[in-house]
């Protein structure tokens, strides 16, 4: 492995972490009517993306012929600064770039420099990786804390028949390593399929194991409604530990944060951490503490919701930021969202409905 990976450690994040006090001034951070307080904010900046993962853009649906959103659509950098700043000032503390595949919005570096930067807010970017080398210093430069690279093996032709793109592995850890060398923190989001990628599960435990570099596993999960999941293929979060546990042993580790959606795991012998999100086996509605903002301006209350909440009418209409600051407020006091408890509970079984896909609000 490469010494630039191997050094991830030496460069501590520099947004300052998740704050646990309220928004500026003091106010409480709002909640909604289970007492679960917007923290998170996940911004999508285009719907675009140059892969066609079959679990997120298939390319039977997101083919030659379809119908992405023209510029006009899509909230300008402007826009987006100015809803992110009345979202920390409702209490988020956490501001996620997301696509689509975030790298493909021209001048991302801008609108990051655009971001409230206070202490405690911390801007994160997720990224498909393939064109994160070009641009990690450009991204550290303007103001960005971490980043989260999506890698689901290290298997070319498995990671390139998942990613339908060609585009083979050495790219994005390519990336990865830039990214390191430039002082950013680096994830690895790698979501797992049964008999699609699951053998090479422990060849990425085993690969970034030590160097800093946390790697997050994830089970694969129903969102919208063209990838054609099936719960036959989710590998469950006990299984994938009794795997990596077999090689590797784990300890539990307590949560940085409320709401922490990823399970930690330290390796017994000290060298670092792994990470499970098990939306499907072991659901964390309760505590769930992110909204979602897609690139058009639709307010996600749920990453299985079924509407949104059209943010970018009331922006282009004049509305005041007071105006604005009510709307979201109302929204997020009203929500109830619990769709992956619901899931859970035999032998409930919830009727076939519209679901956002994950490419319109990264996930």
């Amino acid at each position: 492995m490469s010494g630039d990976v191997r050094r991830a450690e030496d460069h501590p994040a520099r947004g300052g972490g998740l704050a646990a006090s309220g928004p500026a001034g003091g106010s409480p951070p709002v909640a909604d009517t289970r007492h679960r307080e917007l923290h998170d904010l996940r911004i999508s900046v285009t719907d675009r993306c140059n892969f066609r993962c079959s679990y997120c853009m298939p390319r039977s649906v997101f083919g030659p012929g379809f119908r992405f959103l023209p510029p006009s659509e899509i909230l300008s950098f402007e826009e987006l600064a100015r809803v992110a700043r009345l979202f920390v000032g409702l209490g988020v503390r956490k501001l996620r770039l997301t696509g689509g595949e975030p790298l493909l919005r021209r001048g991302l570096p801008k609108l990051i420099e655009l971001l409230p930067q206070a202490p405690g807010i911390d801007i994160a970017l997720t990224t498909n990786g393939s064109l994160l080398a070009a641009h990690a210093a450009e991204l550290s430069n303007a103001g960005l804390a971490r980043v989260t690279v999506s890698l689901d093996s290290l298997d070319d032709a498995t990671f390139q028949r998942m990613n339908d793109a060609q585009v083979p592995v050495r790219e994005v850890l390519h990336g990865i390593e830039r990214a390191v060398a430039v002082g950013l923190q680096v994830k690895i989001n790698a979501v797992l399929r049964r008999g699609v990628n699951d053998a090479g599960l422990l060849d990425l435990v085993r690969y970034f194991k030590g160097t800093g570099i946390i790697l997050r596993l994830i089970e694969f999960m129903d969102v919208g409604t063209t990838n054609g999941w099936n719960r036959a293929e989710v590998l469950p979060a006990q299984e994938i530990l009794a795997r990596i546990s077999s090689v590797f042993p784990l300890e539990s580790a307590q949560p940085n944060y409320p709401g922490e959606v990823a399970e930690r795991h330290r390796f017994q012998d000290g060298d670092g951490e792994i990470g499970i999100i098990a939306s499907v086996t072991q659901p964390f509605c309760g505590d769930c503490s992110r909204g979602r903002l897609s690139a058009q301006g639709m307010f996600y209350t749920c990453l299985f919701a079924a509407e949104g909440h059209d943010l970018r009418a009331v922006l282009r209409s004049g509305a005041s930021d007071d105006e604005l600051t009510a709307l979201v407020r109302g929204i997020w006091q009203r929500r109830r969202d619990a769709y992956s408890e619901l899931r859970g509970q035999p032998p409930l079984q919830l009727r076939p409905r519209p679901k956002i896909e994950m490419s319109y609000i990264g996930g």
